[in-house]
């Protein structure tokens, strides 16, 4: 694990895993000056989730989860306004060590980036009850999916593509980025299918 200084962007719901995109409009003065120092350096920005349960108020801070993902600018449109469209993607997670006290709009950490295995490898029952119950899912939910596609995905691309697009709550979807290998990850997004699954149907039921 590496030290390192990030800029953050702290929204609930907008999770961006390694090798994922997440595309961003950004109007808030703070954060179209994170948007336009990030720019300037080195166009990395560390998107993490605010913990629940709390409101940010006058002088207060959001309290942060421990682990974000960090990402690079590979696109950006500036607006005539001073807005941004830009696009992230994920380079890699990070854990939050403390947070700095700066004089920029925006929040500023300083953080240790988490190494993950960059050739880890599902076992075939793994991929196979992934894609099993991906489909399930995504037919219970009404989505329709290029599964040829799907299926030419790398394992990574596959698992980490999934639980960033997944319509979890904010709090599956962070329990999923904390997974610290692919194989959790897997078990976990199984498991938030079959459980989410449930739910909506036992919801249909009760209509």
């Amino acid at each position: 694990m590496t030290g390192t200084r990030l800029s953050i962007f702290p929204l609930t719901g907008a999770l961006l895993f390694p090798r994922m995109q997440l595309p961003l409009h950004i109007f808030e003065p703070r954060y179209r000056a994170l948007v336009t120092d990030s720019l300037a350096r080195d166009r990395r920005i560390g998107m993490i989730q605010p913990r629940p349960g709390f409101r940010e108020g006058p002088g207060e801070v959001l309290p942060l989860f421990e682990i974000g993902c960090v990402g690079r600018i590979a696109e950006v449109e500036a607006l005539d306004d001073g807005r941004f469209d830009i696009v992230l993607e994920g380079l890699s997670r990070f854990r939050v060590v403390r947070e700095l006290e700066v004089a920029t709009l925006f929040r500023q950490v300083e953080a240790e980036l988490i190494a993950d295995s960059a050739d880890e490898v599902l076992a075939l029952g793994e991929r196979a009850s992934l894609e099993l119950e991906s489909r399930r899912f995504a037919d219970a939910q009404g989505y329709a999916v290029d599964w040829n596609a799907v299926s030419r995905l790398d394992d990574e691309a596959l698992v980490n593509g999934i639980a960033q697009i997944a319509p979890f709550d904010p709090a599956a979807k962070q329990a999923l980025l904390e997974a610290n290998t692919l194989s959790e990850r897997v078990e976990l997004t199984v498991q938030l299918m079959q459980f989410f699954g449930r739910h909506d149907s036992d919801e249909g039921t009760l209509q």
